[in-house]
């Protein structure tokens, strides 16, 4: 079994979120029987605040595409800074709720999160049917630093839940209490995990935040299954709002079970989910904030009436005839949109190989999809980080007279991208950080005079589609309709 780096899903959003959004997003596909969402369950604690246990795990299934159900094994009185009080759920109650739920619907996957003691594991193992795919992570301490799982529950989990496991997902501290090894860095977190399967896991993925990453700053999630080992790799995002992701990986994983999902392939879906979860965390609470379950679902539902106004827009480019051609440059022209909440280049939808100059105007020499448009929506997608009012982009001819027509409309800013240095991330990303340096809005153009092989452009920003299409007809000098 080679070890190799899984590729990073989270670059097609449209690919990642299919489960989701094909159900969703779709209100009539609710009556159809074949579109009906898998049942999922969560045997968990209460979070009262919200970002953690049953209530991320039943927010994660549903953003995964699966019906969620739980069975509260304690009531916790809990908020982002900590743990304050816990009152547990009696052993025969929690198997009560499990035997409830299973008998009345088609669970097709489980996850156990909380347990608290060896009482309630017995039970949980008593009551779930051996036959379910289930998820176990094994919630031992809080991120706060409360204990959650005493350590006869430990124990009892290893002896009565881990062979039932289908995925088992410990963090570093809780992998090292589960296999007795030092797990510090990547290659001991791919260890323990072949571990975990050897004392009878079908698979195991060791998450890696709380690891030495060795070079670079990223995060390495170690994974061993029965289709071989990877290491699943994102760069260290930059946020507070961490509550609840062990809860949320572990829950998506067990929606793409319920779906099908081979082990890889629902750790797979889960961690591409995750990794465009994490960048839109909400700021509550005076600790860690929570994730936003959600976001990305609500963006990629939002996405084909995004794709719809767009294209309209590039109808009036089309519609404009042989005067507009003027404004395209020699590369082509597009034009990008962000829907709703897009945060990433690969949620920006673009027309498919350009707009390209004919006699009689220009035509779209594609239909509008996502990712069409690497450089603009990189470009974007950092003037958006600072002014999220900020919707579409379009690239024309910064010929004197369209600068000073775009001139007439607002703050147009030139970069000169001679100036970009070496070690920058890419030209777009230095462009629109430069560009926005001690701006809250947005400019209504950024001009560059192109550089060593790269033609100068104008890139004109607007708060929709329409909005931009309006500014290139008067970069043209054209009239629109």
């Amino acid at each position: 079994m080679a070890d190799h780096t899984a590729p990073n899903r989270a670059r097609d959003p449209a690919r990642d979120s299919a489960s989701a959004v094909d159900w969703a997003s779709d209100p009539a596909s609710a009556g159809d029987p074949a579109a009906t969402p898998p049942v999922a369950l969560t045997v968990a604690g209460t979070d009262s605040g919200g970002g953690a246990g049953v209530a991320a795990d039943l927010k994660a299934m549903a953003a995964r595409g699966a019906f969620g159900t739980a069975a509260v094994t304690a009531v916790t009185a809990q908020n982002t800074a900590g743990v304050d009080s816990a009152h547990p759920v009696p052993p025969g109650e929690v198997a009560a709720q499990i035997r409830a739920v299973a008998a009345d619907l088609p669970v097709a996957a489980a996850k156990t999160g909380m347990l608290g003691d060896a009482e309630r594991v017995e039970a949980v193992a008593e009551a779930l049917p051996e036959s379910l795919p289930l998820v176990v992570d094994p919630v031992v301490v809080a991120a706060s630093g409360a204990r959650l799982l005493d350590e006869a529950g430990v124990e009892a989990l290893r002896e009565r839940l881990l062979d039932r496991a289908t995925v088992v997902t410990p963090n570093a501290p809780e992998a090292e209490l589960l296999t007795g090894r030092e797990v510090a860095t990547p290659a001991d977190a791919l260890a323990a995990a072949r571990d975990l399967r050897s004392a009878g896991a079908e698979a195991a993925l060791v998450t890696g935040g709380h690891l030495d990453p060795g070079p670079g700053d990223g995060v390495v999630d170690a994974f061993a299954g029965p289709e071989g080992m990877a290491r699943f790799e994102r760069d260290r995002v930059d946020t507070d709002a961490t509550h609840g992701t062990g809860c949320t990986l572990s829950a998506a994983i067990a929606a793409e079970l319920a779906g099908g999902g081979s082990p890889r392939e629902a750790v797979a879906g889960a961690e591409s989910y995750l990794d465009r979860t994490l960048p839109r965390g909400l700021p509550y609470g005076d600790g860690p904030g929570p994730v936003n379950h959600l976001g990305a679902t609500r963006t990629d539902a939002a996405t084909p009436a995004a794709a719809a106004r767009l294209r309209a827009a590039v109808g009036r480019l089309e519609r404009a005839g042989s005067a507009v051609a003027d404004a395209v440059p020699e590369v082509g022209t597009n034009v990008a949109a962000a829907p709703a909440g897009a945060r990433e280049p690969g949620e920006v939808v673009a027309v498919e190989g350009r707009l390209r100059s004919t006699g009689e105007g220009v035509r779209a020499a594609g239909s509008v999809a996502r990712g069409a448009s690497d450089h603009l929506a990189r470009l974007l997608c950092g003037v958006r980080e600072v002014d999220a009012g900020t919707r579409a982009v379009a690239n024309v001819r910064p010929t004197e007279a369209a600068v000073d027509r775009l001139s007439d409309l607002g703050d147009v800013v030139r970069v000169d991208r001679r100036e970009e240095p070496a070690e920058a991330d890419g030209t777009m990303d230095w462009t629109a950080a430069t560009a926005m340096a001690d701006r809250a809005r947005a400019p209504v153009a950024i001009v560059d005079d192109g550089a060593h092989g790269k033609e100068p452009m104008a890139r004109v920003f607007g708060d929709s589609a329409a909005t931009v299409v309006d500014r290139m007809l008067v970069a043209a000098g054209v009239d629109g309709d």
